[in-house]
């Protein structure tokens, strides 16, 4: 490795999770006057210096725009085309287009889950014209991370490595050897049919549930759907949207299916992963609602439709729906209804949260766990992002472990916003209402629903030239001025 060219930075800067795209109204991100000005402060700072700006996966979210099947292949460059050059995101590739064409500042695209469309050649093409036009140096320094490597540099002799971190979960995972398919398709002037596409699990669940939900329910985006309880919120908040249970239920088989596959994504070894266990519908509701009155014969029907989806086999994709999916709907929405909604919702709530160590940023998530797992002891700072929770890790012996967070909205269920059905009244009733603002302007006491958390990654040499300092940084107001340190870690340089 000692002999790899490998570029050098004095600094770099790493954000994620984005997620431009959507129509006005159902738009997840909130702070684009701020990231338009954060992108421009890094433009005008460390002048004389190398700096790369990682824009490391979900940079803009296709699944939220309206497109002909899982992934916009045929379509991709009008998708694109609707969130670079509409009104909502302009502002921040302005500041983008700014930033590579300044001498010094290299720009850095790593993809995700949902904006795999810039693994495309059209697409890349388009994106190089609005960042740098005809501009030849500025081109240079615009690199696409798009075949699941993700991307590395050295910052003051520490080596760094960026991914996303779909690539270890088995909801979310890319098929990097289909999305190289659709580009020699598209480079050849083919079309590629929807139905040659294989959506995984996480993709099915966006496009086939959380999408109608959130035509009354934008906010429903910012619950994490991988999550089993949070599978249980969207069966009480919409259930006459979700009247396909059986459909569910393949879902997360599709889901398990992955689970042979994530865990070899960042790994060069080929052995196959343990079988995974079935998931049972106890274990996607969660005990606190399954504790819900029953009706007379509703258990049983519970039982019969686990036992059904318990014998499929987990290693191929459910082709259909499993046992009667009607007749279990029928006495799942039944049984459910054994409690008004507000309730149910707050005891969902209760199960997706018990233990939670969401907002604790020296917890290892299983995105850390498994990725680290993955990477070289010749890595020095880990950088991830896709759950959408800033991470800060000491690892020891000078190595360290980041996830950047997320810049859209993140709501926050209190401790005393759950403790009652009483407390949990005024949440319901703001969450019932269902638009964006109202979600925003909500507090209860001194605690707001949605918080102002949009994160990013530091790493950079210090003033002395002895260190490479990693930081959390929390970027607030109008992103112009220095961000606030949540957690440093130095390394000392040789």
């Amino acid at each position: 490795m000692t002999n790899d060219p490998i570029a050098r930075f004095d600094a770099i800067h790493v954000i994620s999770d984005i997620h431009m795209g959507g129509k006005p109204g159902f738009q997840i991100l909130k702070e684009t006057a701020r990231l338009a000005g954060f992108v421009d402060r890094l433009r005008t700072e460390r002048t004389g210096q190398r700096l790369a700006l990682v824009l490391n996966g979900d940079v803009v979210d296709t699944l939220a725009e309206d497109i002909e099947g899982y992934v916009a292949i045929n379509d991709a460059l009008p998708t694109l085309q609707r969130i670079v050059e509409g009104p909502s995101f302009g502002g921040i590739w302005q500041a983008l287009a700014a930033f590579v064409k300044t001498e010094g500042r290299h720009l850095v695209v790593v993809i995700g889950n949902h904006d795999i469309e810039v693994a495309l050649p059209p697409v890349q093409r388009y994106l190089l014209q609005v960042l740098a036009g005809d501009d030849l140096a500025a081109r240079s320094r615009v690199e696409f991370s798009t075949t699941g490597g993700g991307w590395t540099c050295l910052v003051g002799g520490a080596r760094v490595y960026c991914t996303h971190g779909n690539e270890v979960d088995a909801w979310n995972f890319n098929r990097y050897e289909d999305l190289a398919r659709a580009g020699r398709r598209l480079n050849a002037g083919q079309r590629m049919e929807p139905a040659e596409w294989t959506p995984n699990a996480g993709t099915r669940m966006v496009k086939e549930v959380m999408n109608s939900v959130k035509k009354q329910y934008p906010w429903i985006d910012l619950l994490k759907p991988e999550t089993q309880a949070a599978v249980g919120t969207l069966l009480v908040m919409a259930p006459e949207k979700m009247n396909q249970l059986g459909d569910l239920l393949g879902i997360v088989g599709v889901k398990t299916a992955g689970e042979y596959q994530a865990p070899r994504r960042l790994s060069a070894g080929d052995a196959p992963a343990a079988a995974p266990a079935s998931q049972t519908l106890e274990q996607l509701l969660g005990p606190n609602l399954r504790q819900a009155p029953a009706r007379d014969t509703a258990q049983d029907m519970l039982s019969a439709a686990e036992d059904q989806y318990a014998t499929a086999a987990p290693t191929g994709v459910p082709t259909g729906q499993l046992g009667t999916a009607g007749l279990v709907w029928d006495r799942l929405t039944g049984w459910i209804r054994g409690i008004d909604r507000p309730e149910a919702l707050r005891r969902a709530l209760l199960d997706w949260l018990k233990g939670d160590k969401t907002w604790d940023t020296t917890d290892r998530d299983p995105t850390c766990s498994d990725v680290l797992k993955a990477v070289g002891a010749d890595v020095d700072i880990i950088i991830t992002g896709h759950t959408h929770l800033a991470r800060a890790i000491d690892l020891g012996a000078g190595r360290m472990y980041f996830n950047s967070g997320t810049w859209i909205r993140l709501m926050r269920f209190t401790e005393a916003m759950l403790r009652s059905e009483a407390s949990f009244r005024a949440v319901w009733e703001v969450l019932e209402k269902g638009a964006m603002s109202d979600l925003d302007q909500a507090s209860f006491g001194a605690e707001k629903l949605v918080m102002d958390m949009t994160t990013a990654i530091e790493v950079s040499v210090d003033e002395d030239g002895k260190q490479v300092v990693g930081q959390l940084v929390q970027i607030n107001g109008d992103g112009r001025q220095q961000g606030k340190a949540l957690k440093r870690y130095t390394r000392a340089l040789a």
